[in-house]
């Protein structure tokens, strides 16, 4: 299997932390971050880990209980952690990437997704040619994304995110600021979705998506396959 040694992807994550007025903590989910970290990291690639504020990023201390073994890998990696520790600031990213990857976790939904320096980072990563991705509420950043054609990059595109139903479920409908799905559909994106907490992942070119934590390495496994045949 061809290894990315030349190859640099930025994983973004959230830096909000308040979970709307419910008094809760939120943030990123964790396996969101570890899984991708792992898979991009094996295949050879250089990763960055950014966010709005940059420096410590808070991860949702649900997606804490109960780790993955990705999630435990991560936590002992000491480069891994000191990236986590020291996130870049979005607006401060210069550097071009050949992969932008949105980490999900009900943060995202309060700043990634009305964030100017990332919906900028990724409509020019995407006409340059980047992979751009993201997995459960993490397309949340894509819906202020503009393709190349100045309509919104989701138009069009078959794409997954955390479903309605899913939040639903976890009884954060009346919570988050929006739907992520309907605002998605309302874009125009053909928003596809398979079973609740189930893992699935749609690819359409460069765009690649996820639709809840158990599709995070799915979604990167499909991130790499986009870049290979780059």
């Amino acid at each position: 299997m061809k290894v990315l040694t030349a190859v640099k992807i930025l994983l973004i994550v959230t830096s909000h932390s308040q979970f709307g007025t419910t008094g809760e903590r939120t943030g990123f989910w964790l396996e969101e971050l570890a899984a991708p970290y792992e898979a991009f990291t094996q295949a050879g690639a250089q990763v960055d880990i950014a966010s709005p504020l940059g420096g410590k990023a808070p991860a949702d201390p649900r997606s804490e209980k109960e780790p993955s073994a990705e999630t435990k890998a991560f936590l002992a990696d000491a480069q891994a952690t000191k990236k986590l520790a020291n996130t870049l600031k979005l607006s401060d990213v210069k550097d071009t990437y050949d992969a932008y990857f949105v980490v999900g976790g009900h943060g995202v939904m309060w700043d990634l997704a009305t964030h100017t320096p990332l919906h900028q980072l990724l409509s020019a990563g995407y006409a340059r040619g980047s992979v751009v991705a993201a997995v459960c509420h993490g397309p949340a950043a894509l819906v202020g994304v503009k393709g190349p054609d100045g309509k919104p990059l989701v138009a069009g595109k078959r794409l997954a995110a955390f479903s309605n139903a899913e939040e639903k479920a976890a009884k954060f409908d009346t919570v988050v600021p929006f739907a992520l799905e309907t605002r998605l559909r309302e874009l125009g994106a053909r928003y596809e979705f398979g079973p609740l907490w189930g893992s699935f992942t749609v690819r359409d070119g460069r765009l690649v998506t996820g639709q809840n934590p158990a599709s995070s390495a799915a979604t990167a496994r499909e991130v790499l396959t986009a870049l290979r045949e780059k």
